[in-house]
């Protein structure tokens, strides 16, 4: 027996060994979307402002890969630019105008050629934080331009694109590569429910597949219980129910917690659920009803990541529902994923021992290692 756990103990530091060496920092250098505004003034000339994380644009990280920018090869040349002054910063923002120019950024049957307005880079913030700065761009109009366009460029992850001062205005979500529907500059390009609904699918289920790694975790300590259906279903219903609600009044405003509450509390939801995994092989009474409050917490998340990227204006519901719908879809692809990696073996007596309790191990131990970092660092 003493041999076992000497084993089984061995197994799960080198999982963990191994897990958190690929854990991003939850703070230090974590990537958010950019968002933009869009203004014409006298049907004459149009002005985009960003609010953005220059450093991660003229260091070259690949947005549409990393939502952290250590997981990048270009992360030692964002922490040199993350270095620098406002003002050292700021003389190198032509480079990056220059190269979205050659995209082009934007047109309007020509494409539009952009100058710098303003640039506004906070300085004397905490190195370990993300500089998000606002940047100012504009461009004359061809004459009788009806409508424009707008090119985020490969590799620029997401960009929130919001149009402003019009009826019915356009907001759209662009990853890289993606080109906007023309624009029409007067209003009235709003979406409709259905692309709404269509549009955020993709948000939701990318902020669990690849960026949800916490998420992922606690997912994975569902489904380390027991992979027989009935545990999982309970689980699942219980957590998506929870997290439906708080999303919903989150992204209402009806409900906010500050981060530094919500995150280290679903570190610890990691860490119950792995634990008790390795404490008992069945489904508690309380399991669900514990998990159901947890769930709550996990909704506080998703709704400050959907705070984020905004709601259109007049299809908040439909917008809502289909983030939703992309976060359970995440999840259960989490599930799928590793019921085809690990679902045969579950038949096998040493299943438990060999495989869900050293997996369940290191998932506690990356969630104790995030409520430390979160709460102290």
């Amino acid at each position: 027996m003493t041999t076992f756990l000497s084993k089984l103990l061995l197994l799960a530091a080198l999982s963990t060994a191994s897990i958190l060496q690929a854990v991003p920092s939850a703070r230090a250098h974590e990537l958010v979307p950019t968002i933009a505004d869009l203004f014409v003034e006298d049907g004459a000339t149009v002005t985009l402002d960003f609010r953005i994380n220059l450093e991660a644009f003229l260091a070259g990280v690949d947005l549409d890969a990393v939502d952290n920018t250590d997981d990048d090869a270009a992360g030692v040349a964002y922490s040199v630019l993350r270095d620098l002054s406002a003002d050292a910063l700021q003389a190198r923002v032509p480079e990056l105008l220059a190269a979205w120019n050659r995209v082009p950024l934007a047109g309007a049957g020509v494409p539009l050629e952009f100058s710098i307005v303003q640039v506004d880079i906070p300085d004397g913030i905490d190195i370990e934080l993300p500089r998000i700065s606002l940047l100012t761009l504009s461009a004359p109009l061809p004459q009788d331009a009806a409508a424009i366009t707008v090119t985020w460029p490969d590799g620029a992850g997401a960009l929130v694109l919001r149009q402003q001062g019009v009826p019915e205005p356009f907001t759209g979500y662009l990853a890289g590569g993606d080109t906007s529907p023309p624009i029409a500059l007067g209003g009235g390009g709003a979406q409709t429910a259905t692309e709404a609904f269509l549009g955020y699918i993709p948000v939701g289920f990318d902020h669990i597949l690849p960026k949800g790694l916490d998420h992922i975790l606690f997912v994975l300590g569902l489904f380390f219980l027991s992979t027989r259906l009935r545990p999982l279903v309970w689980q699942i219903s219980a957590f998506t129910l929870a997290h439906t609600v708080t999303l919903a009044l989150g992204a209402l405003g009806l409900v906010s917690i500050n981060p530094a509450i919500v995150e280290p509390l679903i570190a610890a939801s990691i860490v119950f659920v792995a634990v008790e995994n390795i404490f008992t092989s069945g489904l508690n009474p309380w399991r669900p009803v514990v998990i159901f409050l947890f769930g709550l917490l996990h909704g506080l998340g998703f709704a400050s990541v959907l705070g984020e990227f905004g709601l259109p204006e007049g299809q908040f519901i439909p917008a809502l529902i289909g983030f939703n719908i992309g976060v359970e879809l995440g999840q259960l692809t989490v599930i799928a994923i590793a019921f085809a990696l690990v679902g045969w073996f579950a038949r096998q007596q040493w299943y438990r021992a060999r495989i869900a309790i050293p997996a369940s191990c290191a998932i506690a131990a990356v969630g104790a290692y995030w409520f430390v970092e979160r709460v102290f660092l």
